[in-house]
């Protein structure tokens, strides 16, 4: 694809490259040496770029996949982490190349990288991008498992295993990923020092790491409080603990765990050096803030983890909302000033709720759904209240009336 761009093409594209592609579409094109499905590809994918990859979208002849590729790549954001996870060393070889923008990122950190690939068309394009943007590196066309069984000692080898079946329909579990990692673990930990993995975030992490056996660090990973990755490193070198990270834009909380159980509580936890001594637990009578954890702590549940650092109470158990007399400035999460505090009783949630029309509703191990809810207070969606619905320790169904903080 990438020689067979024509110039009419080339032209088509860059006067249409911010027009909406479905009308383009349905207009077509008028020069009929343009090709319009390849035009229509590139335009698409370079406005998938904007949002994702906005450093690849400056440099000039970038060629982009179709459709599915674009959405199912990393972000430029979640790709430079990765890098950081991944760190320095001699040779990285990515077994699951794709459109290349993991590889371009962490082979920032190596002196040689070989991107593999089974899809041709996804290596011709990215041999060529990869030469656009100055990266020295081998690329080959090959399976995950033939390539492995084959290449040399390396110091990482990178892998994000693809999670559709033959039918197009999603997978999370490991052994239904392809390639099989299970399978294939014995022989990626001769085959290099450490490897890398990506996960989907929907997948349970402690059985992930129970079923890889030589887990040393995972990372959880959102983008504006959504959940994006989960990273698993492995590592041949033993160890007893386990480093668990949740990073949110720039937010990371990180602890330390025992091997032996990744439910267990932790022996020690890394903080800042300000808050190394425990706080005192505040009570929740004297309660003016609420915080909720941000996705990757709500995906970790590393919740009594957040009362030993920070000066805060949980609501109950399961709420997984916190309360505090006091506004945390580094609280890993949205803060909230709690403006009224109501039970389900009419005329006390009449009092409470005077003067409100419109709030964002959120439940949290309570009976009623969220349409529910609104329904039940007649309440339109939007504006500057948050509601935030839950069961108390004693069992009394409990709304937080707040207002967000900043």
């Amino acid at each position: 694809m990438t020689d067979a761009i024509n110039h009419h093409t080339r032209d088509f594209i860059r006067q249409h490259q911010h027009d909406d592609v479905r009308q383009l579409a349905l207009q077509g094109a008028k020069n009929p040496e343009v090709d319009l499905t390849q035009a229509l590809q590139q335009i698409a994918g370079r406005q998938t770029a904007r949002r994702k990859l906005p450093s690849w979208v400056e440099v000039e002849g970038i060629v982009y996949p179709p459709h599915l590729n674009m959405e199912q790549c990393s972000s430029e954001q979640t790709a430079r982490y990765k890098a950081q996870v991944a760190g320095c060393g001699d040779s990285f070889v990515d077994l699951t190349g794709g459109f290349g923008v993991d590889f371009y990122w962490i082979a920032q950190g190596y002196r040689h990288s070989h991107y593999v690939e089974q899809n041709e068309a996804l290596c011709t394009i990215a041999e060529h991008n990869f030469a656009l943007l100055g990266l020295p590196c081998s690329v080959s066309c090959a399976t995950s498992a033939a390539y492995l069984t084959e290449m040399g000692h390396v110091s990482l080898i990178y892998l994000d295993p693809a999670r559709r079946d033959a039918h197009g329909g999603r997978t999370y579990d490991i052994e239904d990923c392809t390639p099989n990692v299970l399978e294939l673990l014995p022989l990626l930990m001769e085959k290099a020092d450490k490897v890398l993995l990506k996960l989907s975030p929907m997948l349970d992490w402690r059985k992930a790491v129970s079923d890889l056996k030589h887990v040393t660090e995972v990372h959880i990973v959102s983008v504006d409080n959504e959940c994006k990755e989960l990273l698993l490193l492995i590592g041949n070198e033993p160890t007893d603990n386990l480093r668990i990270v949740c990073a949110n834009n720039d937010s990371m909380f990180e602890i330390v765990r025992p091997r032996r159980t990744a439910s267990s509580l932790p022996t020690y936890c890394e903080f800042a050096p300000d808050v190394l001594k425990a706080p005192s637990r505040p009570s929740i009578s004297n309660s003016s803030y609420l915080y909720e954890p941000n996705a990757s702590i709500m995906k970790a549940g590393c919740f009594d983890e957040l009362t030993t650092r920070y000066p805060v109470s949980q609501v109950a158990a399961n709420s997984h909302l916190f309360l505090s007399p006091d506004e945390i400035g580094n609280f890993p999460g949205r803060g909230f000033h709690i403006i009224a505090i109501s039970s389900m009783n009419k005329k006390e949630l009449r009092q409470s709720l005077a003067g409100i029309s419109q709030a964002n509703i959120a439940v949290r191990n309570f009976p009623m759904t969220v349409q529910q809810l609104r329904q039940k207070l007649k309440l339109r969606d939007g504006g500057d209240v948050y509601i935030f619905a839950t069961t108390a320790q004693d069992g009394a169904h409990q709304l937080y009336i707040c207002r967000k903080i900043g």
